[in-house]
């Protein structure tokens, strides 16, 4: 193989990386934009030629973007265990970055994910593999836009409905669209009428053992 093979190669191979990288890269912003992150629409729907112009390194690897009190890194190591999870873990804890989002083409090690838990006091961190990222699941038909309900809409629900928190369908803290969304254990979040149709359910309360629907489920009056 000659040298122009094998640049052509090396070309080839950095195109279908940088590819992979921008179809993550949206999914990424889309998912912050529907977290109530202020993004421009320019951000989200980058275009790929752009996306290479602005953020690939020769390599294809990605720069790190910081929006607002979210910090999104991605990560390119082939392997990411405690060093680079307590580094990660410590650049936003000293920035004052309230969550943490760390999306890598590898698995974490076990020892390196036991940092998150005793860093949760300080930053939210979550993780996110490349590959979760390639397609948007809440673009799915049938996957319903989630919106947290505050405190008094909580309430609300739960006295109209003569229910206690542990009476409403859960949801697990693990579920791609849990994850997606950031949703938080003991919330309670509403959906749009499309689940509703489905489900007849006004709202799902996040928990971490299991994920249930109710035989008896109200439903909007």
């Amino acid at each position: 193989m000659d040298s122009e093979d094998r640049m052509r190669k090396q070309r080839e191979a950095g195109e279908r990386e940088s590819a992979r990288m921008w179809r993550a890269w949206r999914t990424v912003h889309e998912m912050v934009q529907d977290r109530g992150y202020e993004l421009s629409e320019e951000e989200v729907k980058i275009s790929f030629e752009e996306f290479k112009r602005q953020y690939t390194l020769a390599d294809g690897s990605v720069n790190n973007s910081d929006i607002g009190t979210i910090w999104v890194e991605f990560l390119n190591d082939t392997s990411v265990g405690i060093k680079q999870m307590r580094t990660f873990a410590q650049h936003c804890s000293q920035n004052n970055f309230a969550t943490g989002i760390l999306v890598t083409s590898v698995n974490i090690t076990p020892a390196a994910l036991k940092i998150i838990p005793a860093v949760a006091a300080e930053t939210r961190i979550e993780c996110f593999m490349d590959a979760d990222l390639l397609v948007n699941i809440t673009h799915h038909e049938l996957v319903p836009k989630h919106v947290m309900l505050s405190k008094a809409e909580k309430a609300a629900l739960l006295a109209r409905y003569r229910l206690k928190d542990t009476q409403l369908p859960r949801i697990q803290l693990n579920d791609p669209v849990a994850k997606y969304y950031g949703l938080r254990r003991d919330g309670v979040y509403g959906v749009d009428e499309g689940l509703r149709e489905l489900k007849g359910i006004e709202g799902v309360m996040v928990e971490d053992l299991h994920y249930e629907y109710p035989e008896t489920v109200p439903k909007w009056g």
